[in-house]
């Protein structure tokens, strides 16, 4: 159970609760080597899994990872113990636009800064391929300078979701701030639905008060599906006017964001903020570049083994490989692998020193030469083959001090002799240190770890 002062994967602090929900909590925590403060949402694995929410998680995961923007909360790193799943994310202290909302009608300067801000938010996911579907002041935090932050993507869609029509399907949202078309269930477009989202934001910052609203609740979707709704005296005739279009019950006739972003009342004062193309963010796409690894939970004996390890390891950016909780597979996640395709590959939690001592046993037993360089264990066959002499190169990544992946794969020789080196005697004499086999003509769980 967390509480205050646990200290995390050895890495963060935790501090007091900022939310819970019914499947996670969100605290305030420090990071152990920097002191910088950052969100840590906990997820409790096995209610997700009993309702089948693990697919949930893992498109939030992948959105986060999509989408880098000022105006949007950066996922920093992702976690797993046996019961838990972690999110480290960007800390944003102050607090829901909501709460400012409670208080009273903001004046129209103020809104239309937080309005352009979370326009210009939506618009960068939507270049991403991303919609939210479930913008509300609820989910826009306020950092201490004041500027916006849209949260909680549980609800987001991918573009690649959509189905053949080209529309999505999912009805989602919260009522009073969902698009018609959504209500309707007859498919919709995922950012024509985010921008009607945005539209009931923008009225609400500046009246105090919902659009639609009624107690009844399918009264209430029939002035959404009408789009009934009445702006007070104090709206500026230039609001009004663009409020008509965003809250245009017909999608086909509703505002574009690249329209909206033209709007003159829209462009008092808006800066855009700068960011990279998508073919520059892939260009720059590193380990530390999105600062984002799959962590997971590992005993004090495997670290201390590791330490006295000699050999300078690469490190694996685990979200390309299978993480080590049943039913919880991130491998396909995203669209770009930063490690280029071995013939096979497996993942262990044994140490470096046993990973490389039963290579080098096998290399012993089999008649090869050994040579070791950096995380790099060469296996060189002593006699001629078809097309030389079989070389297999077994290269080993750290993920965690205590998880690894080794990639096998041929480095020169005929590929039906290494095909059959690797089925006949690398990997039945792998067995006792492999944890899972991916890749290769062989997918195998050999044995199912202590701590997944």
């Amino acid at each position: 159970m967390e509480k205050k002062g646990t200290i995390l994967m050895q890495r963060y602090e935790l501090g007091r609760m900022l939310g819970q929900g019914t499947f996670a909590k969100v605290y305030h925590a420090r990071k152990l080597s920097s002191g910088e403060s950052v969100a840590i949402k906990v997820i409790d694995k096995e209610k997700v899994l009993k309702v089948g929410l693990i697919e949930q998680i893992k498109r939030e995961i992948s959105v986060m990872r999509l989408v880098r923007h000022p105006n949007v909360v950066q996922l920093y790193e992702v976690m797993a113990s046996k019961t838990k799943i972690y999110f480290a994310m960007e800390y944003v202290k102050g607090g829901e636009l909501f709460n400012k909302v409670i208080k009273g009608k903001l004046k129209e300067d103020a809104a239309m800064k937080y309005f352009q801000q979370l326009i210009g938010a939506v618009n960068y996911c939507h270049s991403r391929g991303v919609y939210h579907r479930d913008l509300k002041p609820e989910n826009l935090l306020l950092d201490e300078n004041g500027s916006l932050k849209v949260s909680d993507f549980g609800l987001s869609a991918l573009r690649e979701s959509r189905r053949n029509d080209g529309l999505l399907h999912t009805t989602c949202g919260t009522p009073a701030y969902v698009a018609p078309e959504v209500i309707n269930k007859k498919g919709y477009d995922g950012a024509k639905a985010d921008i009607w989202s945005c539209g009931v934001i923008l009225f609400v910052l500046m009246a105090g008060y919902l659009p639609f609203q009624d107690s009844n609740l399918m009264e209430m979707y029939k002035k959404i599906s009408r789009g009934e709704f009445k702006c007070p005296n104090w709206f500026s005739p230039e609001v009004r006017k663009l409020l008509s279009r965003v809250l245009d019950p017909n999608p086909h006739t509703r505002i574009t964001i690249a329209m909206l972003m033209e709007n003159l009342w829209f462009k008092k004062g808006f800066k855009p903020v700068e960011t990279r193309t998508r073919k520059e963010e892939e260009a720059t796409f590193t380990q530390q570049d999105i600062a984002m690894s799959f962590t997971l939970d590992c005993n004090q004996e495997d670290q201390k083994a590791n330490v006295a390890n000699p050999m300078k390891l690469n490190f694996m950016n685990a979200f390309d490989i299978i993480s080590q909780s049943q039913g919880f597979d991130l491998s396909n996640l995203f669209e770009k692998s930063s490690i280029q395709k071995a013939e096979s590959r497996f993942t262990t939690q044994k140490p470096v020193s046993t990973i490389v001592s039963k290579l080098e046993e096998i290399a012993e037993n089999e008649n090869y030469k050994v040579k070791k360089k950096d995380g790099l264990v060469k296996l060189e066959g002593k006699k001629e083959g078809k097309k030389g002499q079989l070389g297999i190169d077994a290269e080993i990544f750290e993920v965690t001090p205590s998880f690894y992946v080794v990639e096998v794969k041929k480095s020169s020789g005929d590929t039906l002799e290494y095909q059959d080196f690797c089925n006949q005697g690398l990997k039945p004499s792998l067995k006792d240190i492999v944890w899972a086999w991916q890749g290769g003509d062989q997918q195998s769980q050999q044995q199912q770890p202590e701590n997944g």
